[in-house]
């Protein structure tokens, strides 16, 4: 349970009765590393469903990310403020706001809201509130974040972003690039990174099979 009130709900992780403990151990003590896929993200249906909503790509697919990520516990471990590691009880997306006008960015935090017109809305509010700083200017970010943006300019085919720190950030990275038409399919290339000490191959896989299936009902 959460012991600190000035952080976001949280429960302390006890590695010595934590079925993941060993496996924790491993991947920090002895063999830091993170796991990185790339998957082409069907997108047709999803475009079709936005456009009678009257919402817009990029808020809904970080409504999506983080409702799927918010699912599963391997995706929402951290560290408190005093180092000792933590389940979130929700995280949040920490975005990439694109500025075109001055070919920058600033990173921003919105609220995940279950309902994603109320997100959406939320979004807009934002990106309209924090219209003049740039970079990481935003200074009221929680630590219960994960890193989303996206490369909407081009379709790869793999992305890997590193995070150079002492190796031990949990968080999930998220990347999309540009959608394309193939066939008679809208495909988008969707990149996952996360620390092998909380999640292995499976929860990857199962990530992008339950966004799929979130993008075809949405």
């Amino acid at each position: 349970m959460n012991t600190n009130a000035n952080l976001p709900a949280h429960t302390i992780v006890d590695l010595s009765v934590w079925d993941r403990g060993p496996v924790f151990r491993h991947f920090i003590d002895d063999l830091r590393c993170v796991m990185s896929m790339t998957v082409d993200l069907d997108v047709s249906r999803l475009l079709n469903s936005l456009h009678k909503r009257g919402l817009s790509f990029y808020p809904a697919m970080i409504w999506m990310v983080t409702r799927v990520l918010n699912a599963h516990d391997e995706f929402r471990y951290g560290w408190d403020d005093r180092n000792r590691l933590v389940l979130w009880e929700r995280i949040e997306p920490y975005y990439a706001d694109f500025r075109p006008d001055r070919q920058t960015f600033v990173k921003l935090v919105t609220p995940f809201d279950p309902d994603p017109a109320l997100f959406h809305r939320r979004f807009l509010k934002d990106r309209k509130r924090y219209a003049a700083l740039d970079h990481f200017d935003q200074m009221d970010v929680p630590p219960n974040t994960f890193d989303i943006s996206c490369l909407p300019w081009i379709r790869y085919r793999s992305f890997d972003m590193h995070i150079f720190d002492s190796g031990t950030y949990l968080g999930p990275v998220v990347t999309w690039g540009k959608y394309e038409p193939v066939g008679e399919r809208v495909l988008m290339p969707l990149s996952l990174n996360i620390h092998h000490a909380v999640a292995d191959g499976f929860h990857l896989s199962r990530f992008f099979l339950e966004l799929q299936e979130l993008a075809d009902c949405m």
